[in-house]
């Protein structure tokens, strides 16, 4: 019945003009030729297509079918005989079918999908069909003669050589359009996060991106094989251009790498990553010219539009292009062998900080990978304070990784670039464990200074007394919840037990009064030697005032608020009842009492280390006062 009604309506058209069919016409045509694969006549469907007194006919009106056909072979994914014809009419259909009409409804096909459903019909449409190759079939050619092509496993491009090929006019508009309805579909698809998940891959992301590659592929060698750079070839250079930009951010931007070696290589995200480089070059933009590009004021690329999108898009993909190269070494043979370490890394900060703004954890570990890389090219004590990039480690100390990363990059510092980024992290980190970690450099710094074992000028005298400003105080005075602040006091003390230790009173006097010197006496040998003194000493009286008087009244009052939740948690515990609990300025509600009474003696316990070093320091001091009476 649906073949005979498909009949009677080609019958109808065939002796009207092009120009005469209806809009009525095209719907019944679809309408039928949905209902003879509905009802399994496909043999009978391609034959009727196959007939060359049906061509005007399908050349208009034939599009509609790619739709039904296209889903038919998502349905039927077995190898089965019905296959070969769904492909044989494809074929036809493509060669004859308007292309412009013909590329708006396959990528309208590519669109509907969601789910694991996207890269099945991005794989059908674009990847090389592993039982055969879509090419255009010869009119006359027969069912026997397409079966032997579609055994041979041809590597083909359904949607770039039989439908944009044919796009003479506008063809850059048409690839720009295929590209970028591809790669917002690709950007749906979860990006794998694991080798295992890489290997797996469940919804078909990497098999979709070396489709894609393929898709692209003769569009970059038609760009490069254009020697007179027309107008049209340019426009198209531009979409291929988009279309990487777009593939650095996603999914490259947060795609996860196995470390660079020989297996890497066959890893198909790296691979995706290569070609995309590779498209970069072959179309006149090297990864050279792009990443040392970003940032300057005056670009050395000529698209506008691209400049217009700095902040937005084009920051990602480039800081994305810098980490494949510098970390995974893809392309790196094309760096220039004359750039210094140093000058590599100040272009790559840019990109570091890029990287290190981003929340997903997958994104900023790149940026340490890339910053990494940069600071182990360098000696220790090398890099000028000029490069030191603030910004970009204000986020680096809150993950343990970044803390490895932070003490390597304060290792290539020179000494003036470290003072500067103590002052700025111990203003700004609001982290009692990072401030931490700051302290203990300052004091490592300060021992190195005072064995002359390096430049000490920003690591004693005043340089460094302005410095302890910032270590040796509470930040509320007495107020301050020494219980969260823990870490950072016990640094502090530890710092000033230090300089207790190692500092000479007599020297720093002479150091900071030399009036006490006679005008014509010779100096002697603790004021020729006072480049090695801290300073400590003169600035006792305010250390005292800020830090260690608001130290003793806050451990009383912590010490005295701790006791009394312990009295009231063991009188709850009496009767069984849960609690709340205050530690370090939360609550934590509905414990059990005995987990109470742990969490408040190991709070009692902080506050008696904090004392017990806050006693010696304070009897080193009178120690050292006393012997120079």
């Amino acid at each position: 019945m649906a073949v005979e009604e498909l009949q009677s309506i080609i019958k109808r058209c065939q002796i009207l003009e092009e120009q005469d069919f209806k809009e009525e016409d095209f719907g019944l045509f679809q309408l039928a030729g949905q209902r003879c694969l509905d009802e399994g006549h496909i043999d009978q469907l391609v034959e009727i297509i196959q007939n060359e007194k049906n061509k005007v006919i399908v050349k208009n009106m034939g599009w509609n079918l790619v739709g039904p056909v296209v889903r038919c072979l998502l349905w039927n994914d077995k190898e089965d005989d019905k296959r070969k014809y769904y492909f044989l009419m494809l074929d036809v259909l493509v060669k004859l079918c308007n292309p412009k009409e013909l590329l708006l409804g396959l990528l309208e096909l590519i669109e509907e999908p969601s789910g694991k459903q996207i890269s099945q019909i991005i794989l059908l449409l674009l990847q090389p069909l592993q039982t055969g190759y879509c090419s255009p079939v010869r009119w006359e050619l027969g069912l026997g003669a397409a079966e032997a092509l579609l055994k041979k496993e041809t590597v083909g491009n359904l949607v770039s050589v039989l439908v944009i090929q044919k796009l003479r006019k506008n063809k850059a508009y048409s690839v720009g359009l295929a590209l970028s309805t591809l790669w917002s579909q690709l950007s749906l698809l979860p990006v794998p996060c694991s080798e295992e998940q890489v290997r797996a891959d469940d919804h078909g992301l990497c098999r979709c991106c070396k489709a894609l590659t393929e898709f692209a592929q003769p569009f970059v060698e038609e760009v490069t094989a254009d020697k007179e750079n027309s107008m049209e070839n340019e426009k198209l250079k531009d979409e291929l251009l988009k279309f990487c930009f777009k593939s650095l951010k996603c999914p490259l931007l947060t795609a996860q790498f196995p470390e660079p070696s020989e297996e890497a290589g066959n890893d198909p995200l790296r691979c995706f990553a290569s070609e995309i480089i590779g498209f970069l070059s072959a179309i006149g933009y090297p990864f050279p010219k792009m990443i040392f590009n970003h940032g300057r004021k005056k670009k050395t690329w000529d698209y506008l539009e691209f400049e217009e999108e700095e902040h937005k898009q084009l920051s990602d993909s480039l800081a994305s292009l810098a980490y494949l190269v510098f970390v995974q070494g893809i392309s790196i043979d094309q760096l220039p062998m004359v750039l210094s370490p140093s000058y590599l890394l100040q272009f790559n900060m840019g990109h570091i900080q890029v990287l290190l703004q981003r929340t997903e954890e997958s994104v900023f570990s790149k940026g340490l990978d890339l910053l990494e890389n940069g600071l182990l090219r360098l000696e220790d004590n090398s890099l000028l304070h000029q490069y030191l990039e603030i910004k970009s480690f204000l986020t680096v100390p809150q993950r343990k990784k970044g803390l490895a990363v932070l003490q390597l990059y304060i290792n290539k510092l020179e000494s003036q670039g470290k003072y500067t980024l103590f002052r700025c992290l111990l203003n700004t980190s609001n982290h009692s464990g990072v401030e931490a970690f700051i302290i203990q450099n300052i004091k490592n710094q300060i021992d190195v200074s005072l064995k002359r074992t390096h430049d000490n000028k920003w690591f004693t005298g005043p340089q460094l007394i302005s410095l302890l400003d910032l270590v040796l105080l509470l930040p509320e005075g007495a107020e301050t919840d020494l219980l969260q602040n823990s870490d950072r006091i016990m640094a502090s003390l530890n710092l000033l037990r230090y300089l207790v230790i190692k500092d000479n009173e007599n020297d720093n006097q002479h150091m900071f009064n030399p009036s006490r010197q006679s005008v014509n006496a010779e100096p002697n040998n603790s004021f020729i030697n006072s480049s090695e003194q801290t300073g400590l000493w003169t600035e006792l009286e305010k250390i005292e005032k800020n830090f260690l008087k608001p130290l003793h009244i806050g451990l009383n009052m912590s010490k005295a608020h701790y006791e009394a939740e312990i009295k009231n948690s063991q009188e709850v515990q009496k009767s069984k009842d849960l609690c709340s609990v205050t530690v370090g300025g939360e609550e934590i509600p509905n414990m059990p009492p005995e987990m109470q009474l742990k969490v408040l003696h190991s709070a009692l316990f902080t506050f008696d280390l904090i004392e017990s070093v806050l006693a010696r320091v304070e009897e080193l001091i009178e120690m050292k006062t006393k012997s120079t009476l």
